[in-house]
């Protein structure tokens, strides 16, 4: 049960709502003014605040603020009448929770505050559960509780220890540099460098002198000479990010200093030994790549002695609150912005989009939306319009996609993505209600059930 203050000026409404409550087993406390609640609050500390906006002295905006930046952990909902609504939304912006309109419903209520307290049972669960795989594995630089992850931690914690070349798949966004930087941190070359080589981002013609350095007159530019990455990775770890974007001819010259433990400089003569651990990634399949001959069977295994296949963010969505509340957290601090938390509608709408670039993309998006948002609290109207459900400007001729599709393909395409963003958007509008979100559609409940099955949404309570 939880620790709720009531705050109002009206002595009936606050003993209706004592009573109320108190009769579910919550402990309750009355403030007749904003003054009072902010004297009662450091005793009493409730984990549930019932704020009206209309206060004698200090108003219900300024006591949320004051209430928040003493217990930002406190979830604060406000009561407000019919004529004051703007100023209800305009507090959820600075964090409030939520907010009724009186009078009011006391089953509404409660399940507000039951939607408070699952909330905070699962942010309390997902925190513990986060820190049993801390301690289990040591990887707190890496957010996940999700089955998935817990297999890549499994797989991290054996290998990290291991001189072993170790290769990371994953599409992009998914992490993979963040993971092997995290092998180097906990294996025994963690005092020695690490060295990061984007492999397509280095010129062809270039590549060998990136690898393997050169000495002075090499070749035009060489006006001095200059160690490649495998002797500045000299006692640490060479992360390879895209290796499967490696030419075959620099594929022959990687896979030569691997298996020699060498290198020769361009322009020069004597073998360099190297003593480097050596991690891959790739967001490619390379098996696939083997059989078109596309890239060298020899290099795929001397690469490919373990594994690790991180999961798109898609298929790891019990991570999502723990990614969502981590970011907001960094960014808050990082850039010094003043949001401080995610409305429940944004927190949905979040929840339910599919993020096809990762966490890569959940970091951009939340980075736009805390600079962009004017409260404390970022809501629908500051997330981007992909997120919120609205179709792309886009012609269907505009793309290659189409160049073969037929009318009717292209009418089922077009109807199952909007059918998809229409749910996914009045589920958020309707805090996952799905029978409210039925009747929006003027669809039935088992109707709802089915879209969301067919196009792979998931809900809170499944």
């Amino acid at each position: 049960m939880s620790r709720i203050l009531i705050v109002d000026d009206e002595k009936q409404i606050r003993r209706i709502l004592s009573v109320l409550l108190a009769e579910r087993g919550h402990e309750v406390r009355e403030a007749v003014s904003g003054e009072e609640a902010l004297a009662i609050q450091p005793e009493f500390q409730p984990n549930i605040i019932l704020l009206d906006l209309s206060l004698p002295g200090l108003d219900g905006m300024e006591v949320l603020r004051m209430l928040l930046e003493r217990a930002p952990q406190s979830d604060c909902i406000m009561m407000t009448a019919y004529g004051t609504i703007r100023s209800a939304v305009e507090a959820m912006r600075l964090g409030a929770f939520d907010y009724l309109a009186k009078p009011f419903d006391n089953d509404e209520l409660l399940l507000i505050i039951d939607r408070v307290q699952r909330m905070r049972r699962m942010n309390a669960e997902l925190e513990d559960l986060r820190t049993e795989l801390e301690a289990r594995y040591g990887f707190n630089e890496i957010i996940g509780i999700s089955p998935p992850m817990r297999a890549v931690f499994q797989i991290m914690a054996k290998v990290a220890g291991v001189d072993a070349t170790v290769l990371i798949t994953g599409e992009s966004g998914t992490g993979k540099e963040l993971v092997a930087r995290a092998l180097h941190r906990r294996g025994k070359r963690s005092g020695g460098p690490f060295v990061a080589v984007n492999c397509s981002a280095i010129p062809h013609d270039l590549i060998e002198a990136e690898f393997f350095g050169h000495e002075k007159g090499a070749f035009t530019d060489a006006r001095e000479s200059r160690a490649g990455k495998f002797e500045l990775a000299a006692g640490g770890s060479l992360f390879l990010d895209e290796v499967g974007d490696l030419a075959l001819e620099a594929q022959a010259k990687l896979l030569r200093a691997l298996q020699e433990h060498e290198v020769t400089r361009v322009g020069g003569r004597q073998p360099v030994s190297v003593d480097v651990r050596v991690i891959a990634a790739t967001n490619k399949d390379l098996e696939r790549a083997v059989r078109r001959n596309e890239f060298r069977e020899d290099l795929f295994w001397r690469i490919n002695v373990v594994t690790i296949k991180l999961p798109p963010l898609r298929d790891r969505r019990a991570d999502l609150p723990l990614l969502i509340d981590h970011l907001l957290d960094r960014f808050r601090h990082e850039l010094m912005l003043a949001v401080k938390s995610v409305s429940p509608a944004a927190r949905q709408l979040l929840l339910h989009y599919d993020w096809p670039g990762n966490v890569r993309e959940l970091e951009n998006t939340l980075c736009r939306a805390m600079i962009l948002c004017d409260g404390h609290t970022l809501t629908p109207s500051d997330l981007p319009p992909r997120i919120r459900g609205e179709l792309p400007d886009r012609e269907l001729s505009s793309g290659a996609e189409y160049d073969e599709i037929k009318l009717a393909e292209a009418v089922k395409e077009a109807t199952g993505r909007l059918e998809r963003m229409l749910i996914i958007s009045r589920l958020a509008q309707h805090q996952d209600n799905r029978t409210a979100t039925a009747e929006s559609l003027g669809i039935s409940r088992k109707t709802l059930f089915n879209k969301m099955r067919e196009y792979g949404i998931s809900g809170e309570d499944e």
